[in-house]
């Protein structure tokens, strides 16, 4: 009888709804701040010369507003944190959900160790001599225990993350119009690197090829306000809310950051090329705030870039343990896994996620790294299908919607330019997907192994997929079928 009563007491605890329209409105805004704007940004405008560079992040930026929107009105209407694995199971095909979730689970999962490693290497700009495991042990213990404390912690520490990484551009985005403006710092008024060499177009069509899958990369992260949504404390209000703060982001962070970039720093200028974890002083940023005059610029960007690591790690787990955990819930994981302790954390799930991390990172450091490498590239793909599979279910819950007789006045958000939204953003991931290995074909020598390391997370998805359809007998749901009403 009492193993009766806990169960019943277990099936009765949910996720605590602790996030406040501010952590809502913050995740979004810093959701994709990070290496790739502060450090990939660099490396886009010498590849493909300012304008290139500009044409790609706003074309990719143009198909995050639209993935955001969809994703905006079906987690405003069903807010639950299996997000779009649960709006693919329900809207398009279970196996379909099925493969969604444990792949977005994977990828983050995965990128945990990759944001832990990247930690320690940062740190080391300090701290040379000191071990890269002990700093790693003691970041990853740091994400764990915030993640283990509360919903809440979890969102007041990405709330303060994301103000540093908003405030950094800002001032940047500032200091860098005014010394094209010639009122400060060493630059020479006007737009001169815009316009020598072959710029703004360095390169062609294909060299923006390149930035527009790099800026894809760079993009990733924003979906987890859909995750979030099952744990805000009012989703038909603060989803909506900070839904419309993406727009401008992508205005102000990338768009005003890439042209502030290009227009103080030659495109031909090798420092672009050679920005990475382990050499801070080339960064972008760093040069800008160099030429602008001030001291210490390389220690800030680090200490910043280091916080924005962190931040991403932290938020990689609470997404991975969140899928996971309503994975388990919909029967399509381990049971024990949707265990919630009495603070409504899913504790089972985040350490079976942290461990997993674990072993990815130990695995970086035998064998020269190859286990890792091929984990990191099989992740790599990953958030184009989740994109693919988030315009897809939109699609389809909008069709399913108006078929069932739903007004769409229930709708607490409302996505614009249905359906030219998800359509746009399903062709442009289908394009980013495919054009991934276009650099194995040049010179007319295929790279065998670089074909696969890219590709190898699509017969990964494709195989659970098929092997979850083939073995429930699932298929594609009428939209009448859909099911549009539930308890959240």
């Amino acid at each position: 009888m009492d193993i009766k009563n806990s169960q019943k007491k277990q099936e009765k605890k949910q996720l605590v709804r602790g996030l406040k329209a501010r952590h809502m409105t913050m995740i979004s805004l810093g959701g994709s701040i990070g290496t790739g704007l502060f450090l990939a940004s660099g490396g886009a405008i010498h590849t493909a010369g300012p304008g290139g560079a500009l044409l790609a992040y706003a074309a990719i930026g143009f198909m995050v507003y639209f993935l955001m929107t969809s994703l905006g009105e079906m987690a405003a209407y069903m807010p639950v944190s299996g997000s779009f694995s649960t709006y693919a199971g329900r809207f398009v095909d279970p196996a379909f959900g099925f493969a969604l979730g444990w792949t977005y689970w994977f990828n983050w999962a995965i990128t945990i160790a990759a944001e832990i490693s990247a930690a320690s290497l940062i740190v080391k700009y300090w701290l040379p001599e000191t071990s890269s495991l002990l700093w790693s042990a003691l970041f990853l213990g740091i994400i764990v225990f915030i993640n283990y404390l509360s919903v809440r912690a979890f969102g007041e520490s990405e709330y303060w993350f994301s103000i540093i990484k908003v405030a950094t551009v800002l001032i940047f985005i500032g200091v860098g119009l005014l010394m094209i403006a010639g009122i400060m710092g060493n630059h020479e008024a006007g737009f001169q690197n815009l316009t020598i060499g072959d710029a703004p177009f360095h390169g062609g069509f294909m060299a923006m090829l390149g930035v527009f899958m790099t800026a894809g990369f760079s993009f990733q992260g924003t979906e987890l306000i859909g995750v979030t949504a099952g744990e805000s404390e009012n989703p038909a209000e603060n989803v909506p809310k900070a839904v419309k703060q993406i727009f401008w982001r992508i205005l102000l962070f990338y768009i005003l950051a890439i042209f502030v970039i290009g227009t103080l720093i030659s495109y031909q200028d090798p420092m672009l090329l050679n920005a990475d974890i382990t050499n801070i002083s080339v960064s972008p940023f760093t040069i800008v705030f160099e030429k602008a005059g001030f001291a210490f610029a390389a220690s800030v960007m680090n200490a910043i870039i280091l916080t924005s690591v962190l931040s991403a790690g932290s938020s990689g787990l609470y997404a991975s343990t969140r899928m996971l955990w309503a994975l388990a819930k919909e029967g399509k994981a381990p049971a024990w896994l949707k265990r919630l302790d009495r603070r409504g954390i899913p504790i089972a799930s985040l350490v079976v996620t942290a461990s997993i991390g674990t072993l990815a990172f130990l695995a970086s450091l035998f064998g020269e790294g190859v286990v890792y490498i091929w984990l990191l590239n099989a992740s790599g793909m990953c958030g184009f299908l989740i994109w693919l599979g988030i315009a897809i279910s939109h699609y389809r819950f909008r069709k399913a919607f108006v078929v069932q007789g739903y007004s769409l006045d229930e709708l607490p958000y409302r996505a614009r330019w249905f359906p030219f939204g998800p359509i746009v953003a399903f062709v442009i991931c289908v394009i980013v997907i495919v054009g991934q290995g276009y650099s194995m074909f040049r010179e007319g020598n295929v790279n065998v192994y670089g074909l696969a390391a890219t590709y190898i997370g699509l017969p990964l998805f494709v195989g659970v997929f098929i092997g979850y359809k083939m073995k429930h007998r699932t298929r594609l749901i009428p939209l009448r079928e859909c099911r549009i009403k539930d308890e959240y």
